[in-house]
């Protein structure tokens, strides 16, 4: 069969590689299918230009994914929009995080044909499969949902996650405009930096009652996995910036000790980032130093919030004694800290966000710009779970079409605030975090300036934007 693969327009001027539509396609052409990626993201094509594409090139099946957000719920609703008006419509499948929490709403909302819920590799192919059969009844495809001849909703059992994910094909790199993706920029990359995201493991073991899951626990993938795959990155595409996306890169500390001696042993010379656990990074400086020797120069850490009340309320297994020890280790080994914070939590109030921004204004490098944003309780969540019995949102529709419009505003407020006492709280917040954000630039151009006209700089090239 053919198939057509939507990578959608997240709205970056360069895009990231899309890895979870890279191990699809790769998994959809490996059982012997054609795959064709349709690059929104890259050459932002206006809506109208997939209805033509579609309407001049024929294809059996038509795929599309996203996580959740307002952004993402829009793109894909006019995707869809899109992809319905064409001549020759294809089948569409629906998956990923957006739609997997409630599958019934997209399928009869969206007019999609089936929506594939959770770890999409194996339940797709076998869907595929099954459709090119003339298959009817798809009942025994586990993590599907359709909606059947008589109109009524059909969910199936929940299909085991994969077990070895090194034998996952690496995503088809190939069937990718990879010299657009490579020059993503991240944090504490170099101007001349090629950068590759990897997935290092799937899931996480952490019940944080913000994040929605698609599968329970944490598999890692082996170092020579990991190692193998940084080699041919290099090698095909000339990668030398690795930016690990998966929460758990660090999921533990001897994990840490076999990668990093895996780099430094095989001499992969590559500088990476990863998000970080502080609780690890607290406990052991010399693995940081490790790290930083096997060339990681950025560790991502999601902070939440600094009062410890509200940090157990959101399950998020740390405390500030931790969340300071670690910030305090990753610099001392000259790594650069992500620090993330967001706000609105269960019992958050004034008191708390003046300490978050106290504890951002101390730790912050400026390797990025730093703001808080309101905690947004999507829906699969806990935060979703209690704002629906509260009365705060209605329903899922409710929540995409009405209450979470932008991630800087309230989707509902789950504080003892008012509304207008919650929004003046992040008003003071962000206001101190960009104001030391712009005095950072011109302090650090102060001294460009003293250098080049006062000692002579040659090195300098010229004032720019990044």
């Amino acid at each position: 069969m053919k198939i057509l693969l939507v990578s959608y327009d997240n709205d970056n001027s360069i895009a990231y590689f899309p890895l979870g539509l890279g191990y699809l396609a790769a998994a959809i052409r490996n059982s012997g299918h054609d795959v064709e990626i349709y690059q929104q993201d890259i050459y932002h094509y206006p809506i109208e230009h997939l209805t033509e594409y579609l309407d001049n090139n024929h294809f059996d099946i038509i795929g599309l994914g996203a996580c959740g957000g307002y952004y993402q719920y829009d793109v894909i609703k006019n995707n869809v929009k899109a992809i319905n008006n064409s001549k020759d419509r294809p089948i569409l499948i629906l998956g990923g995080h957006l739609p997997s929490p409630e599958p019934e709403y997209f399928l009869r909302k969206f007019q999609a044909d089936f929506i594939v819920i959770g770890e999409g590799e194996g339940t797709t192919v076998e869907l595929i499969n099954g459709l090119e059969k003339g298959k009817k009844d798809f009942n025994d495809i586990k993590s599907i949902a359709y909606i059947d001849e008589n109109a009524f909703y059909i969910e199936t059992e929940r299909r085991e996650p994969i077990k070895n994910i090194d034998e996952i094909a690496w995503p088809a790199y190939d069937l990718f405009d990879m010299e657009q993706y490579v020059l993503y920029p991240a944090p504490k990359m170099k101007r001349k930096d090629r950068n590759m995201v990897m997935l290092s493991g799937r899931g996480c073991p952490f019940k944080c009652n913000f994040c929605y899951r698609l599968d329970k626990g944490f598999r890692p993938r082996s170092t020579k996995g990991l190692i193998d795959e940084i080699l041919f990155l290099k090698k095909q595409y000339m990668v030398t910036f690795i930016s690990f996306w998966d929460e758990l890169l660090m999921s533990s500390i001897s994990r840490m000790y076999e990668f990093c001696n895996g780099l430094i042993d095989e001499n992969v010379d590559i500088h990476w980032s990863c998000n970080g656990r502080l609780n690890f990074a607290s406990k052991d400086l010399e693995m940081l130093k490790l790290m930083k020797k096997a060339g990681c120069v950025f560790i991502n850490y999601g902070i939440e919030s600094m009062d410890n009340n509200c940090l157990k309320l959101m399950h998020k297994n740390l405390t500030t004694e931790m969340i300071i020890k670690g910030i305090e280790n990753t610099e001392l080994a000259g790594i650069s800290p992500g620090l993330n914070i967001i706000f609105g939590n269960l019992k958050e109030n004034r008191a708390v966000i003046e300490k978050d921004v106290e504890f951002l204004l101390k730790y912050d490098d400026h390797a990025q710009l730093r703001t808080i944003r309101p905690v947004t309780p999507y829906p699969g969540t806990d935060l979703y779970n209690l704002a629906i019995e509260k009365g705060l949102i209605k329903d899922i529709e409710d929540f995409y079409e009405n209450k979470h419009r932008n991630s800087d505003l309230l989707t509902c407020n789950l504080t003892d605030m008012t509304d207008d006492e919650f929004y003046e709280c992040l008003f003071w917040a962000n206001s101190m975090l960009l104001n030391n954000y712009i005095n950072n630039i011109k302090e650090r151009n102060s001294e460009i300036l003293e250098n080049l006209y006062h000692k002579k700089d040659s090195n300098f090239r010229g004032f720019r934007m990044v």
